[in-house]
């Protein structure tokens, strides 16, 4: 893993290498081993390298082509390049890095070389022959590529901040993206919390030739879908092979690896699976607490003990927590209620002297182990209940709200009062943080906006790729293009980087991935926890994993936010208020309704705003 950075059209710019060394300094902590600079009247790229494959120099970046010709900034790993190097044989190779089988993909491939890429990446190429600037993004939006446009110039970078110490980019809040963030705690991509900042879209790549430029979808979810997988022992016999290879790509590296093991089904399997495909012992890691009810360190020892894994429990407490809580807030990119577990967990595991881990990361999106995918499905066979007119569901939902004051019946409430009781329709209540009425209390000038799941999810379920899915598939279809990508995944990066810790994650190999998506719904349906998987994976899992209570990997959160971490959050929603990016009265009556255990205001909701605070103060961000 890298940071890379960079400007196209610098020549209008004021000392462009010294703002390039600003943001190579700002986002070093992705890439210690190395940092270095290119530059030539046209475009000036910035990298730091985290060394994963090859450790030697001469794979050092930027990284120039055997005639000079070419010149590439890239971070992230291809799993392939092996074998895509077998079949490039016009180019004489100078190190066994991917990165140097990029630029003899592209030279043998053109645009379509990012096709051919079995990883996760971001990436900058300038061709000097054609005068062609790309920018490009990994299939699902693993690894992160901001860019701002400005001038007939771009600039970019692998961090908001990093692109912030360039003079292209104004710290002026994007107020649209706002609303965006109070809803999800998230903003979604392309659309950033920085108002001249967008995010390159996952499967993407963006061209620029004599300034002008055009984007370009290079895959899609579902567009090789051929037929749907009906056959259980077909089904389950194929997934444990194409997981079993996924994790075996994903422990190739020149360094000590390892591996996150919360005891859940998704990281046992990959333990598992790991286990079987290497010829060394596996690290282990799980986070631990005094409290029981969220202490899953017994679940993790049984599967370190069955595979002989060299374990380490890292021990968590308040007490930690507040003495890290100001790293944490520093290491924020962009904010979200999501990341501060892999922050400290990621801490450890790289002071054990790893630099790479393996994580379960997208196994419930892939495979229906969230509770929104039985909901979904099980609302199926309910549309009579849109044979009521819309005023006797109002009033059902009123009632319900008044009989039970939760988030739950809230959303149930807005659900049966959609327009109608179709996917698209009601998926974007389901991850909503706060309700439009609190958000309209929240904002001082409050204009109602699409809810953007419910605008992508309208838009998408127009393609034919889309509706050929089957209905869990389409769940994850969302799920995986809202949720995952624009919080798990980018918070994880953020997190495990602040540590200089690449996180590589199997469960989105994307010949996995296009394979489960093809699975019936009747043998994909959760009748236990992702059934469809622990099936397949066989007697790899033992029944004390597969039976478990399902806990995600999670902190006390709700209990520290009352008590140890009270004073810090009036501190942060204090200096939210009195910026006046937020209305005063409305943060301090959400605070008390939290406090008062209103069962309507979680403790995530509050954690975002007061992440959000400390961001914005940070980064010295303004209206």
């Amino acid at each position: 893993m890298c940071s890379i950075n960079g400007i196209y059209n610098h020549s209008q710019l004021n000392n462009p290498y010294s703002q390039i060394q600003a943001m190579n300094i700002k986002s070093s902590h992705r890439g210690p081993d190395n940092s270095d600079i290119y530059q030539d009247p046209d475009v000036i790229l910035g990298h730091n390298r985290l060394s994963i494959i090859d450790l030697s120099k001469h794979a050092n970046q930027p990284f120039i082509s055997n005639n000079k010709e070419i010149v590439l900034v890239f971070n992230g790993e291809i799993y392939n390049y092996l074998e895509l190097k077998k079949k490039l044989v016009n180019y004489s190779f100078r190190t066994s890095s991917d990165t140097e089988v990029l630029i003899a993909a592209y030279l043998e491939w053109n645009l379509d070389f990012v096709k051919h890429l079995d990883g996760m990446f971001a990436f900058a190429l300038w061709d000097k022959r054609t005068r062609v600037f790309i920018l490009g993004r990994d299939k699902l939006g693993i690894k992160p590529l901001y860019y701002s446009d400005k001038n007939n110039s771009i600039a970019f970078s692998s961090e908001i901040r990093s692109l912030l110490e360039c003079e292209l980019v104004n710290r002026k809040l994007n107020i649209s993206a706002l609303h965006d963030y109070l809803q999800y705690s998230t903003v979604h991509a392309p659309n950033t919390l920085v108002k001249d900042v967008k995010m390159l879209l996952p499967g993407y790549i963006l061209i620029i030739k004599d300034d002008e430029y055009r984007t370009y979808k290079y895959w899609e979810l579902g567009s090789n879908l051929n037929k749907i997988e009906f056959d259980k022992e077909l089904a389950n016999s194929k997934i444990k092979k194409l997981f079993t290879n996924a994790v075996k790509k994903r422990t190739m590296s020149d360094v000590p690896f390892g591996a996150f093991l919360s005891g859940g089904i998704d990281s046992s399997a990959i333990v598992a699976s790991a286990y079987e495909s290497c010829n060394k012992q596996i690290n282990t890691f799980t986070v631990t607490f005094d409290n029981s009810d969220y202490n899953e360190a017994k679940y993790a020892k049984i599967i370190a003990n069955k595979y002989n894994t060299n374990h380490t429990e890292i021990n968590l407490s308040p007490v930690d927590l507040l003495n890290d809580l100001p790293n944490f807030l520093s290491a924020v990119d962009h904010p979200s209620s999501d990341g501060p577990n892999t922050f400290v967990v990621s801490k450890s595991v790289k002071e054990s002297g790893v630099k790479m881990v393996l994580s379960g990361l997208g196994g419930d999106e892939i495979f229906a182990g969230y509770d929104i995918f039985k909901r979904a499905y099980n609302l199926l066979d309910k549309k009579w209940l849109f044979s009521f007119p819309p005023g006797i569901r109002s009033n059902l939902g009123s009632l319900l709200k008044l009989i039970s004051p939760t988030t739950s019946a809230e959303k149930i409430a807005e659900t049966i009062t959609q327009k109608r009781l179709e996917l698209p329709y009601y998926y974007h209540i389901s991850r909503r943080q706060l309700s439009e009425k609190t958000i309209a209390n929240l904002l001082p000038n409050y204009n109602k906006q699409l809810a953007f799941p419910l605008e992508f999810a309208l838009n998408q379920f127009k393609n034919s790729n889309i509706k050929g899915l089957p209905f869990l598939s389409k769940v994850s279809f969302l799920e995986i293009n809202t949720y995952l990508q624009n919080t798990l995944l980018r918070d994880t990066d953020q997190m495990s980087m602040a540590h200089s810790l690449e996180v590589r994650v199997p469960f989105l190999d994307i010949e996995l991935l296009e394979y489960v998506i093809s699975v019936s719904d009747k043998l994909k349906y959760p009748h236990t926890p992702k059934k469809l998987f622990t099936d397949s994976m066989g007697d790899l899992l033992p029944n004390e994993i597969i039976n478990r209570k399902k806990m995600g990997f999670v902190l006390p959160w709700d209990l520290w936010m009352r008590n140890e971490l009270k004073d810090f959050n009036i501190s942060k929603l204090n200096y939210l208020s009195n910026s006046g990016i937020l209305n005063k009265t409305a943060v301090n009556d959400l605070w008390k309704r939290f406090m008062n255990k209103d069962k309507r205001v979680s403790w995530s909701s509050i954690w975002s705003l007061v992440v959000l605070s400390s961001w914005i103060e940070e980064n010295e961000i303004s209206i």
